[in-house]
């Protein structure tokens, strides 16, 4: 089935989202990686506010190559998930209902998952300048210093991405295989 999707993502439309489902977002998702992810729980369990609201909130992991003249932004291609496994639980229980990426995740990411109410997107990796194509703002709006790597707000319009996993733990990795097992 394919969504189209306005953020703020809400636990209500997660609820609709199904393995395997193709969407298309518009509105803010903000970018962040890995050393973007280590300081905000670092923050997180010190006390001190986030940069940004994390409540139905899609964070998409990327580290956007540099604009070229006349561009907003970059190519925008998707990194590794299981490298925010560590951190994705603890933005999830506070709130985070989307995340973006390539690759698999762990089990504590998606139990955080089905316990709160956030889903999994794949985005294609490969397809980066293809995908800036669909950003249309692009600000730093926290760790500057981090240079690619800082914390972004994107609007983006006709996002394309695919349920990968859903709130309820079905996992596209998974059943997308037995599809086409021969011993079945």
């Amino acid at each position: 089935m394919k969504h189209i999707i306005q953020t703020p993502l809400t636990k209500d439309t997660v609820k609709n989202l199904k393995a395997g489902d193709t969407v298309s977002i518009n509105g803010v998702i903000y970018a962040a990686r890995d050393a973007a992810h280590k300081r905000l729980i670092s923050w997180l369990h010190m006390g001190k506010t986030l940069p940004f609201e994390i409540e139905d909130q899609i964070i998409y992991y990327v580290g956007p190559c540099p604009a070229r003249p006349g561009e907003v932004i970059g190519s925008a291609g998707p990194t590794t998930s299981s490298r925010m496994d560590a951190y994705a639980p603890d933005l999830i229980e506070i709130g985070l209902t989307g995340m973006i990426g390539k690759g698999l995740r762990n089990n504590d990411v998606i139990s955080a998952m089905m316990k709160h109410g956030a889903v999994y997107f794949g985005a294609i990796g490969g397809a980066g300048a293809l995908i800036a194509k669909t950003i249309i703002s692009e600000e730093v709006v926290a760790f500057p210093e981090f240079g690619t790597e800082a914390v972004r707000k994107l609007t983006v319009k006709d996002f394309p991405a695919t349920v990968i996993i859903d709130s309820y733990g079905n996992n596209l990795y998974d059943t997308g295989k037995l599809k086409y097992r021969i011993d079945q």
